[in-house]
């Protein structure tokens, strides 16, 4: 069935034109997950939810925080995980340019804050880089997704950086690629568009990482 959709032409259609109303309607915002917004398409997060259940990851690396729903919802997905006996210590690192107190303060008082780690500044700068791949270095099957700045230069950045860490059979996870499907200046006020955006990142890395491949059940 989910093989299907990539030659339903009118549902591809339909599903195209109601992102690009739900982007303008700010849909995304609706959500929470544990009291906290998550900004994420429900489809979306739950095809992420199912990948963690799937791979069961020791840690989750993530770019972009925000109002903290992400790491958090990655934190509960660990934590049934430990409940099931499934996997020992799971981990989430959370990496913002920008982490603003309020928000801080919240993710910390959080009934799952001990499974969170964040990191705050660029996730492309040399340091953060190091400091990450040192926090990482113990752990053997690593999980990373990347939802901060989505222009093509910043993702591209971060998945040269990152791309190393991701164990083999599992994923990194790039979201926001849909922005390439979009119609031009749907983000007017952003530093990304048609063109420029994650899913050119992610054409641009695969060309030169052949180590990666894109699952198309995923979509």
């Amino acid at each position: 069935r989910i093989n299907s959709y990539k030659k339903n032409t009118t549902f591809n259609k339909i599903s195209r034109e109601w992102v690009t109303e739900a982007i303008k309607n700010k849909y995304m915002y609706n959500w929470k997950w544990f009291d906290r917004p998550i900004i994420q398409l429900p489809n979306d997060i739950i095809a992420y939810g199912e990948l963690i259940q799937e791979i069961k990851p020791d840690i989750i690396i993530e770019t972009g925080i925000a109002h903290g729903g992400s790491i958090i919802f990655s934190a509960s997905i660990l934590t049934m995980l430990e409940s099931c006996g499934l996997i020992k210590n799971g981990k989430v690192l959370g990496i913002d340019i920008d982490i603003r107190k309020y928000n801080k303060k919240i993710i910390k008082a959080h009934p799952l804050s001990k499974k969170i780690t964040m990191f705050e500044g660029s996730s492309i700068s040399a340091n953060m880089i190091e400091k990450v791949k040192k926090f990482a270095k113990k752990s053997k099957n690593i999980m990373l997704m990347l939802d901060s700045n989505h222009s093509h230069d910043h993702v591209l950045a971060e998945l040269e950086a990152y791309g190393s860490l991701v164990s083999k059979n599992n994923y990194c996870v790039v979201f926001d690629t849909t922005i390439e499907y979009l119609p031009k200046k749907t983000f007017p006020n952003r530093n990304w568009d048609k063109g420029n955006n994650p899913k050119t990142a992610v054409d641009k890395f695969l060309s030169t990482h052949k180590e990666f491949k894109i699952d198309t059940e995923i979509n």
